[in-house]
């Protein structure tokens, strides 16, 4: 069963948001190889959400 979904009504996370991804790279400290494949990939711009599912970052180990 369906239904639907009024958007008016979604709450609204911030994950629409358009930013930079120079910006976003900065704040999650992605390195510059990172940054040059993401504004392959999207241009200057793209959505949090797209920017979080895109990005790959080494796993830190004590």
């Amino acid at each position: 069963m369906s239904e639907h979904l009024d958007l008016g009504k979604l709450d609204d996370s911030g994950l629409r948001k358009v930013r930079s991804v120079e910006e976003f790279c900065r704040r999650y400290r992605l390195n510059q190889e990172e940054h040059v494949r993401l504004t392959r990939l999207f241009g200057h711009f793209a959505s949090e959400q797209e920017l979080l599912m895109n990005a790959r970052r080494p796993p830190v180990f004590r």
